[in-house]
């Protein structure tokens, strides 16, 4: 009984964030089945750009980026 529990908050969680447009460092990283370093080797080598507010230091990553960054990257291995 717990697993299902588990399964629907997991479900419910995707759901929610698949709805954001701003994803954090962590979440993008997870998004794209990356490392939180091998993301910001994206973002340092300017792959993939950032939105950052005026105030603060922290970052964030916009999910159409991402996706762009997926459609450029897609390879047919034969």
């Amino acid at each position: 009984m717990a697993t299902k529990a588990l399964r629907e908050d997991r479900y419910k969680a995707r759901i929610a964030q698949a709805s954001k447009r701003l994803y954090t460092l962590k979440e993008g990283a997870t998004y794209l089945g990356r490392s939180e370093w091998g993301m910001r080797e994206l973002i340092w080598a300017g792959v993939i750009p950032v939105v950052k507010p005026q105030a603060g230091r922290k970052i964030f990553l916009d999910v159409q980026d991402l996706d762009q960054f997926v459609e450029k990257n897609k390879a047919v291995y034969r």
